[in-house]
């Protein structure tokens, strides 16, 4: 029996870690294989290559599952007799429409480790295998008993990227697992359904962190909470700090709040900047929506963990837009709050009732209304209209092309002192919309709109518009067309140049004219009034820089 282990990636850069633990625990069975694919690639042609298999096991998350049903349809008529196993956190809640369909013949529910296992040693004789949906002769479901927790001890001298070849390794994003569960209960989360906390072997962690040091480059940490034990913790700090390659970066999932002081002073001492990522759910700023959904949060101690680490820390950070008893105002009050953090990426993600969530469960209590496929996004609530929700989509649109994008931080954290930023965004991302495609713009129309927005906003706010045409020509590598703020006159210029003994063989410059001091509002983010010409530098490689 031929069986092959896939699954339909969001991108090229992901890497699907499930598909190769089964790959690695099952390699002594003669005919298995795995291949990866992506949601973006053609439909017929995965279909093509899956054919020949007599079994095909799908990995099905809320971003592949329309796509991976797709495929497997056209699998059946290609190959009839072929036989098409799901798995995956997609498919094991709620899983009787898909049992239903005529070209789905077998679930996995919840972990896979030992279904499959048994599987494959089974298969024809399938009415054993634990955590196993099927048909009966009578196209009924049967639901087999869920099989004992999986020992993560069997994961002991498992490397799951030992097939993958390096130099493709390296270019995309591996995932490390070192423990799993949650120990919080998070309704709208699924990870909160495993509420025990299990930890895979500490020499296989090791082992597989050290080769994924040597070959890849960036290393996620799929831990739902990873500073849960402080020693555990710093003891994989000490082993990447000793073992890490130049161009390696690591991404962890923390909770801020519950962050020890060890931690913090190891991190301060030891850790170089730019190294480790943080992502923190914050989420909201509500105590009332947070207790509402089971989630404790102390947002003055996040803010406190935070500002202690950012010099050191890249830092991620969540909102979650629609939770039960966040209202308009309780959104802006969290976004205006976790902005004020100025972390590299501000994500704003829109509640998901994701299948087996309390909160899916639990919808009709706050009038809930969202979208009947994946990812099953809020539509409205008792708390939020249609039209709030739209302005909002609106109003992230502006977040990812300006902030999250880098294009404007200078000017959206001054917007951030003086004004409201919730307020600047939400007109920007609606007025963008009014001008442009949120998914196909120039970077010329980015500043251009943002100028013209700003004119509106602030109508006799010079440093607004000065500091959108820094953070224009800030914005390249090369000298740009001149817009927003024109140069000094050239021979002033040039006597300046020669003054300041800046390398103008080497380098080429713009000199602007503003209103303030620069370098006091990169300080402190505030606007002292002098009059000065700012120099940008471009090398034709980097970014460009304010060197005087």
């Amino acid at each position: 029996m031929q069986v092959l282990l896939t699954t339909l990636n969001a991108k090229y850069i992901h890497i699907n870690l499930a598909i190769r633990l089964l790959y690695e625990l099952n390699k002594e069975y003669k005919n298995i294989s795995f291949k990866e694919f992506t949601i973006k690639e053609n439909t017929d042609d995965i279909a093509n290559f899956c054919k020949t298999f007599d079994v095909i096991a799908f990995s099905c998350y809320i971003w592949n599952i329309t796509p991976t049903l797709e495929v497997i349809k056209k699998i059946k008529l290609l190959n009839p007799n072929c036989k098409i196993l799901l798995g995956g956190p997609e498919v094991s809640y709620e899983w009787k429409e898909i049992i239903a369909l005529n070209a789905v013949d077998y679930i996995i529910v919840g972990e896979g480790e030992i279904p499959f296992q048994s599987f494959l040693n089974s298969f024809p004789d399938i009415e054993k295998v634990p955590g196993l949906v099927w048909k009966n002769k009578n196209n009924e479901a049967i639901e087999n008993p869920a099989p004992a927790m999986f020992d993560l001890t069997n994961f002991k001298n498992i490397n799951p990227y030992i097939n993958d070849k390096p130099e493709e390794l390296y270019n995309k994003v591996a995932y490390i697992e070192t423990s799993r569960g949650c120990p919080y209960k998070c309704e709208f989360c699924l990870a909160s359904l495993d509420n025990k906390v299990r930890y895979l072997p500490n020499e296989t962690i090791k082992a597989n962190l050290l080769y994924l040091m040597q070959h890849g480059r960036v290393i996620k940490f799929l831990d739902r909470t990873f500073n849960i034990k402080k020693d555990f913790t710093i003891d994989v700090f000490k082993f990447i700090l000793e073992h890490h390659q130049p161009n390696n970066v690591f991404q962890f999932e923390i909770t801020a709040d519950i962050v020890h002081p060890d931690i913090i002073a190891f991190i301060n001492e030891q850790v170089p900047k730019g190294l480790f990522r943080f992502e923190i759910g914050i989420q909201t700023v509500n105590q009332k929506a947070n207790l509402e959904v089971s989630r404790k949060q102390n947002f003055e101690k996040t803010k406190n963990i935070i500002k202690q680490l950012d010099h050191k820390i890249e830092m991620h950070l969540d909102l979650i837009v629609g939770l039960p008893l966040d209202e308009w105002n309780d959104i802006k009050h969290s976004i205006e709050e976790v902005f004020k953090l100025f972390a590299p990426e501000l994500q704003l993600g829109f509640l998901k009732f994701l299948k087996g969530t309390p909160v899916r469960e639990k919808y009709e209590q706050h009038g809930y209304v969202f979208d009947s496929l994946p990812p099953y996004q809020i539509i409205e609530s008792n708390y939020l209209s249609k039209e709030e929700l739209e302005k909002i989509v609106q109003l992230e649109h502006a977040l990812e092309i300006y902030w999250n994008s880098k294009k404007a931080i200078n000017t959206l954290k001054y917007i951030t002192n003086n004004y409201s930023i919730f307020d600047f965004l939400l007109g920007l991302g609606i007025y963008f919309g009014t001008q442009r495609s949120y998914h196909k713009y120039s970077l010329n129309d980015v500043f251009e709109i943002l100028t013209a927005f700003a004119v509106q906003f602030a109508p006799y706010d010079e440093a607004l518009k000065q500091l959108i045409a820094l953070d224009y020509y800030l914005h390249f590598k090369v000298k740009p067309q001149t817009l927003f703020l024109n140069e000094i006159d050239r021979t002033e210029k040039m006597m300046l140049i020669e003054q300041k003994k800046l390398n103008h063989h080497k380098y080429r410059y713009v000199a602007l004219p503003i209103d303030f001091d620069f370098g006091v509002f990169q300080a402190q983010n505030r606007i002292e009034k002098n009059k000065s010409t700012i120099f940008i530098q471009y090398d034709g490689v980097n970014k460009a820089e304010v060197v005087c």
